[in-house]
């Protein structure tokens, strides 16, 4: 008789996950099935998988994009595990430790209300780079925060057009396996308004890594000083970054759990 395998859906302004606990590692998901998992047709649907895992007693979060590729790092994901640990009793709330393929994170995680990530060190990596949608190009800023992003300022996101198709970035080998792309526009003060596209995605409602690089370039772009605290605005809600005077990017915002599914039948051949 096959043991059931059960999953829980999320989101973080609505950038959503499917979110598998395995601490013991005993659940092999292949890059078919994550991809089957994620499919908005057929699938849960999802803009990636988190297995959650526990090698030698510390938390892991082993995040897949949502056609099955690897992903360093997620921001909203992160957060949605964190939530995930201490709603269901793995974790007590506070301030607590995940490891990823980025390296540790800390997060600090009350009952309810927005958890805070702190990113660690992102880096404008200076390169000049165009960003090219829908026959329009603009100068873009080369960040990274464990995985790559490009990011391009515009005076309205609406003359950007759908992006049903990645945006093109030049050079090329700047990102051998391939970027984010967010696109940003002033509103007022410190508050921004941004889109983005994810390697491995498309367009989705949020970023959280995006946020901390959209946020890293317009301090850059605006001539900050640090700290610098930047209310962001994805399509799928409102983030809080910070860059401080180290640059360390810290993130805050929401994470909610929706719902339960029974994924035996992904999994099970």
């Amino acid at each position: 008789m096959t043991t059931s395998i059960s999953a829980t859906y999320g989101h973080g302004t609505h950038n959503d996950f499917v979110i598998v606990f395995d601490p013991k590692s005993e659940i092999s998901i292949t890059t078919a099935q994550t991809a089957a998992l994620c499919n908005r047709e057929t699938g849960i649907g999802s803009d990636g998988l988190i297995r959650i895992t526990a090698p030698e007693g510390k938390w892991f979060m082993d995040y897949r994009n949502a056609d099955g590729s690897i992903a360093e790092m997620c921001g909203n994901g992160i957060r949605v595990m964190a939530r995930y640990l201490v709603s269901r009793g793995h974790q007590a709330e506070g301030i607590f430790a995940i490891n990823t393929r980025d390296g540790m994170k800390h997060l600090r995680v009350p009952s309810e209300g927005d958890i805070t990530v702190n990113m660690g060190h992102i880096t404008d990596e200076n390169d000049e780079i165009t960003i090219s949608a829908n026959g329009s190009i603009w100068n873009g800023y080369n960040i990274s925060i464990g995985n790559p992003h490009a990011v391009a300022f515009v005076e309205t996101l609406e003359k950007i057009g759908d992006l049903k198709e990645a945006p093109v970035v030049r050079p090329k080998d700047s990102y051998p396996e391939g970027v984010n792309v967010e696109f940003v526009e002033l509103l007022q003060g410190n508050e921004l308004k941004m889109r983005v596209f994810e390697r491995g995605v498309g367009e989705t409602q949020s970023c959280g890594t995006g946020t901390c690089a959209v946020a890293l370039a317009a301090s850059i772009k605006y001539k900050s000083a640090y700290p610098a605290k930047w209310i962001i605005y994805p399509p799928g809600g409102r983030l809080e970054v910070e860059i401080d005077s180290h640059f360390n990017a810290i993130l805050s915002g929401p994470a909610e759990l929706i719902s339960e599914h029974d994924i035996t039948e992904f999994l099970v051949s």
